[in-house]
């Protein structure tokens, strides 16, 4: 491969055109475009050698690379996630966030999880599409802050590769892709010793793709059994040695199994052209919740099946029009028990046991049209309902700080919009602006996994409201993008440190995002992201904790104002690359009252990389080569400072052949 090939496809997010053919749902769903610079969207696509180089051990790794995103990794495959947002947990973690894998969610939309996204096929990703702030109205519930695609090669595309890993605190992984012509297969085993005790972990994914004739087939399947490490209590404890690697919760376990499959049908028929594309998923996780007092286990499930379908038309030689219709219906269970003796108002015995039948249904239309050769307008309306039947399976009372609400029925219907446009200024040069509204239903733990003080009757769907402008750039130098947003989310639900539900704050969210690739010689590349926001609370909240007062204009916890990554690339010959990558992360507060705060951290990353003839390369890895302390998570809870501590300087060998 040439110097400059490599440079380009190592450009951890590629801002270059991509033909509409080469984009999948999040981009093509929404329209057609001749290249990501005609979206009036932040849209940031990863792309290159994903596993060759980056060989990224958890999202958070490749995702952070983006700008606008930070997913903080937790205790094993687990992790958090923040795009245009504080790091959000419970629901609000869960419901926020839209995880895709080629273009179908991972989980029913009630039912989405926190840790959603380690249902995903990174092992085989050809890309990753990252879209910050309120989905497209040809998606809908949990597109509040941003959606996550992982795309996979078309059956038969792509190369017949097998990748062997193995690396510090005994971790190893085997990557195995076969491609045929109309065929692809992946099976991916990692086994990861843990950097804290009693912290190891087995994962199995696997994925297959067919062409049945026009249609595509696709199946991907997850299997997870994990010891998971809590938290380190203490002051700065991330910072001590004899802590750092230590585990006060050596009982906790998470172990998941996950399968999605769905059948794309091209149709074409009237002057019409789109998709059909029905599925069918279903998962069960049972795990230990080790972060509350009194560890209780969860065990949850559900499965569905759905269809989500779009058809475009042409009015004339500049109008567009698009419509859809996304429908599914799951069913799902919970419960929450806890053996060990009553701790504070964490009591023991039965918390939760109740079943949900959800349905949903999405009707969906939107307009594109082409004003002028330099102006691109569009818009459009999606409305989403929602209905939970809610089965109590245990006594309808309140059992120390739980309430079990007795069975109902519950709709929620939204509506959500968004106009926008995009307007050549010059050849290579744009600008966009759009406004957009997203919303989500409540999930079901909300409605139904309530505290004493609360009813269901008082949840309302959230809603955010967001304006965005931004400005795109590119030539021979290279690619550049700057994106300004201002957004209001009403009806906020979270759940504080102690453990209660809030159901009806405001926040707001303010920033600006940039992202360039600089070609600074015919060997040398860098590559910036970088983002300044303010996420703060819009209300005031007094409780008898002072840890957990809220002042309205005080900023949300975990929600650094500054986030940044660089990585420059370097390839003397064309069979060496060298990439040394810099993440940096600022401070945040730890706790609602702003009375404690984590400090941020600044890593190093370095990998080298040799092409061994055609078929062969092997990749070095230091991470975090300067033996930094830091903290994956800072949290203060219960009356403590908590801490994920981040892993001291790791190694790790890549062997990848293609065929």
């Amino acid at each position: 491969m040439k110097p400059s090939l490599r440079l380009a496809a190592v450009s951890a997010v590629a801002l270059q055109a991509a033909s509409a053919q080469t984009v999948d749902r999040i981009t093509v769903r929404a329209a057609p475009p001749e290249s990501l610079d005609d979206r009036p969207a932040s849209l940031s696509l990863l792309d290159g050698p994903i596993q060759e180089l980056i060989s990224p051990r958890a999202p958070a790794e490749l995702l952070n690379r983006a700008p606008g995103v930070f997913v903080q990794s937790g205790s094993g495959r687990e992790h958090l996630t923040a795009i245009r947002s504080p790091v959000l947990t419970g629901g609000a973690g869960a419901g926020s966030f839209l995880f895709l894998q080629d273009g179908i969610p991972l989980r029913a939309a009630g039912f989405a999880n926190v840790n959603g996204l380690f249902h995903a096929g990174f092992p085989f990703a050809e890309s990753v599409e990252v879209l910050r702030g309120p989905g497209d109205v040809a998606y809908g519930a949990n597109a509040l802050h941003g959606a996550i695609n992982v795309r996979s090669a078309a059956p038969g595309e792509g190369d017949t590769a097998f990748t062997l890993s193995a690396g510090s605190f005994d971790r190893g992984r085997a990557i195995g892709s076969l491609n045929r012509e109309g065929l692809s297969a992946g099976l991916s085993v990692l086994q990861d010793g843990g950097y804290r005790a009693d912290s190891g972990a087995l994962e199995l994914k696997g994925q297959l793709a067919a062409k049945i004739g026009e249609g595509t087939l696709r199946l991907s399947v997850h299997h997870l059994e994990q010891e998971t490490a809590g938290f380190v209590l203490g002051d700065d404890a991330f910072k001590d040695d004899a802590l750092r690697r230590s585990n006060p919760n050596p009982d906790a376990f998470r172990d998941v199994r996950h399968a999605l499959v769905s059948f794309e049908q091209p149709f074409s028929a009237g002057g019409w052209e789109g998709t059909v594309t029905p599925f069918a998923r279903a998962t069960d996780m049972e795990f230990r919740m080790h972060f509350l007092p009194g560890t209780p286990l969860e065990e949850n499930d559900h499965a569905s099946i759905g269809v989500q379908s779009i058809a475009f038309r042409s009015l004339s030689d500049a109008m567009q029009v698009a419509v859809g219709f996304d429908a599914d219906i799951t069913e799902g269970a919970l419960t929450e028990i806890q053996t060990a003796p009553t701790r504070f108002s964490f009591v023991q015995g039965v918390h939760y046991d109740f079943e949900v039948v959800a349905q949903e249904a999405a009707p969906f239309a939107k307009l594109l049209w082409e004003a002028s050769d330099r102006l691109a307008l569009e818009g459009g309306v999606r409305l989403t309902h929602t209905r939970y039947d809610y089965d109590n399976n245990t006594a309808a009372n309140v059992v120390g700080r739980f309430r079990r609400p007795a069975d109902r029925e519950d709709d929620f219907t939204t509506v959500t919009g968004k106009l926008a446009g995009t307007f050549a200024i010059s050849p290579g040069q744009s600008v966009y602006a759009s406004l957009a509204r997203g919303a989500r239903a409540p999930q079901i733990a909300e409605l139904y996994r309530i505290q004493v003080n609360q009813d269901p009757e008082g949840i309302e769907p959230e809603t955010l409201d967001s304006a965005e402008l931004g400005w795109r750039a590119g030539g021979g130098w290279g690619q550049l993008a700057l994106t300004a947003f201002a957004m209001r989310k009403e009806n906020v639900f979270f759940r504080d440190a102690d453990g209660f539900n809030v159901t009806d704050g405001e926040t707001t969210h303010v920033g600006v995002e940039g992202e360039a690739t600089f070609s600074l010689h015919e060997t040398l590349s860098l590559r910036l992201s970088g983002t300044y926001a303010e996420h703060r609370y819009g209300f005031d909240r007094n409780v008898g904790n002072a840890s957990e007062v809220i002042t309205d204009g005080d900023t949300v916890d975990t929600a650094p104002e500054t986030l940044g990554t660089a990585q420059l690339t370097w390839t003397p010959s064309s069979d060496w690359l060298v990439e040394l990558a810099a993440t940096h992360v600022g401070d945040y507060p730890m706790n609602a009252a702003n009375t404690v705060t984590y400090e941020g951290h600044d890593l190093l990353d370095l990998r080298v990389q040799k092409q061994l003839g055609d078929k062969l390369s092997l990749t070095g890895i230091v991470r975090n080569a300067l033996d930094t302390r830091y903290a994956r998570r800072a949290d203060f809870a219960f009356g403590n400072e908590r801490f994920f501590p981040g892993e001291e300087r790791a190694y790790e060998l890549v062997l990848s052949a293609k065929f």
